[in-house]
């Protein structure tokens, strides 16, 4: 019988598939006892289960490529560094040698004990780890499950499907899409998870928070996904296909008109002139930046070279990576982002601090950068050398203060020292910029702006830090919107203070290349968006229907507006 599940968008499209459930907190659990006999051969069964958790990881790693690769790897490495929690580790051996808890048993259990320990914490951030332990824990029973349950074997193997889950991992999303999985329905998330992002830089249709999901679907049910309807229609009537291969025939037509547009110009219905920039971090992402017809780059990700390696990567390495960027783009600016990763991050790069209690709010960005000045160095040297191949920019992560954008001002003073001494050939300008994703950053910009040269705001963190509300939890979609007042006028507040400077200023956020959110950035007063190339083609189609005029003189509206709900109505009005 057909009925309709509701959920919530979180990448638009159709697709129509078989479904398959993965529900590992639902995996029948051994609750028997161990004998004393038999302590040592669980706790190498759930050993080798650990181990094999680990390598599918970095099998994983190895597969990824390209568009599957972003923003991806940081969450292997994340999910494997948990696996090597000692902690997690410590209290699993002793469930199963003290408690006598069989392997399943003991992951359930610490799983239990740690998401309470989560779920308990203040800080958003810290709670949506809760997420990673669940799929790290998930992953780990899958394989203890594999003995008596084959069919998980095939999951990652099988094509034309639609996944049910709870939640699903990023990585775990990137290595099914690359085996054809149709679309994903997950009974919890939120539209702004990492999931979620991308999901729609893969162009997947997923539904978020379809609460009943994993009761209501069985396996090899048919599915059809309306992503864009916020729904999913279970056994779909001969209708419900008509309409499906329907919306295929528009969406293929739909493919052929935006492919004019890859070179096109970039301006709005009133011709006022805009920067599309492309979020990259490998040779893919470059490529296809190019093929879009990207103006440059407006986000190059370093720090995948510091993750996918094994001890820090040398000068020559990183200058044959940002020599490769420069080139690929073919004379059109890149803007290289220097290392952005955190303390949570930092042993995984071959950087060791010691543990935070909230690494959210630490030692990460540029405040890692200047706690170890030879490393940055070495960065610095290889974005000197890479920049005489081609216009090149600098941005600086997690800017807080002035007096951080003058620190790295002097190492970049001193590495062109010393290269000169090299006798190697060095570019004459090298422009420095300001990431705002700090609510002190944007408050404060007027400060900043005397040491930078360009400003490019971070929209997914800024809002976090601004909201006080993790974009991963779907307990909180009502506050984390980016339509909520507070961060448009700070978005006006920066903007409107890059253009009295006569300073660029981007945005490279999730909500540079959505475009719901376009005539809003519009309206603020933006004209350089950086987005994932595979979102170029839409936000140029979206541009060309909308005034610019009109909209920025409407902005005061907007900016009066007191609650997201009231923003919404306004925006809708300017766009009818």
């Amino acid at each position: 019988m057909r009925y309709v599940l509701p959920g919530t968008l979180a990448s638009r499209g159709m697709a129509l598939g078989r479904a398959r459930l993965v529900q590992p907190s639902r995996y029948a659990v051994d609750n028997r006892p161990l004998a004393e006999d038999e302590v040592e051969a669980e706790l190498e069964r759930l050993h080798r289960a650990l181990d094999t958790a680990r390598q599918e990881l970095r099998e994983l790693r190895g597969k990824l490529h390209g568009a599957l690769a972003r923003e991806v790897n940081e969450f292997i490495d994340a999910h494997s560094l948990l696996l090597d929690d000692a902690e997690l580790l410590r209290g699993l051996d002793d469930l199963v040698r003290i408690g006598h808890y069989r392997a399943g048993a003991a992951l359930k259990k610490q799983r239990d004990r740690l998401a309470a320990v989560f779920e308990a914490m203040d800080d958003p951030y810290l709670r949506s780890r809760k997420e990673d332990v669940d799929q790290v824990i998930a992953r780990v029973v899958s394989v203890l499950q594999r003995h008596t349950t084959p069919e998980e074997r095939k999951l990652a193997a099988r094509v034309g499907e639609v996944l049910i889950a709870d939640t699903i991992a990023p990585a775990d999303m990137a290595h099914l899409a690359g085996n054809g999985l149709l679309g994903v329905i997950t009974s919890s998330g939120s539209a702004y998870s990492h999931s979620a992002i991308l999901a729609r830089s893969l162009g997947l249709p997923m539904l978020v928070g379809a609460r009943d999901a994993l009761s209501l679907l069985h396996d090899e049910d048919l599915v059809l996904i309306d992503a864009d309807r916020g729904e999913a229609i279970v056994h779909p009537t001969a209708q419900d296909l008509a309409r499906y291969r329907a919306w295929q025939r528009e969406a293929a037509a739909e493919g052929r008109r935006l492919a004019t547009l890859a070179n096109a110009a970039t301006r709005t219905r009133d011709g006022a002139p805009i920067l599309l920039l492309a979020n990259a971090e490998t040779p893919a992402d470059v490529a296809l930046a190019r093929s879009r017809g990207a103006d440059g780059v407006g986000l190059y990700r370093t720090e995948f070279l510091f993750l996918r390696h094994k001890g820090l990567p040398t000068e020559d390495e990183q200058f044959n990576a940002y020599r490769d960027l420069v080139l690929g783009m073919g004379g059109l600016p890149v803007t290289i982002r220097t290392l952005d990763l955190g303390a949570d991050k930092a042993d995984a790069a071959g950087l060791v601090l010691r543990g935070e209690d909230n690494p959210a709010l630490g030692v990460r960005g540029v405040r890692l950068s200047l706690r170890y000045p030879a490393v940055f160095t070495t960065q610095i040297r290889a974005i000197l050398r890479a920049a005489c191949y081609g216009p090149v920019r600098v941005l600086v992560p997690m800017v807080t203060q002035p007096d951080e954008l003058i620190a790295v001002r002097t190492l970049f003073k001193l590495a062109r020292q010393d290269l000169k001494r090299e006798n190697i050939d060095l570019p004459e300008k090298l422009p420095l910029g300001a990431m705002i994703e700090v609510p002190a950053a944007a408050i404060n910009v007027r400060a900043l702006l005397e040491h930078a040269d360009f400003l490019a705001i971070g929209t997914n963190d800024l809002a976090q830090y601004v909201l006080a509300a993790d974009r991963g939890n779907d307990a909180l979609d009502n506050i984390y919107t980016p339509l909520q007042p507070a961060l448009l006028r700070l978005l006006s507040h920066v903007i409107g203070a890059g253009r009295r400077a006569r300073k660029p200023v981007s945005l490279c956020g999730e909500i540079g290349g959505d475009t719901n959110f376009t005539a809003m950035l519009l309206a603020l007063g933006l004209t350089e968006f950086s987005m994932h190339p595979s979102q170029l083609l839409q936000v140029r189609d979206r541009l060309a229907v909308l005034d610019h005029g009109i909209l920025r003189n409407h902005a005061a509206r907007l900016l009066r507006a007191t609650t997201h709900e009231h923003v919404a109505e306004l925006l809708a009005q300017l766009e009818d």
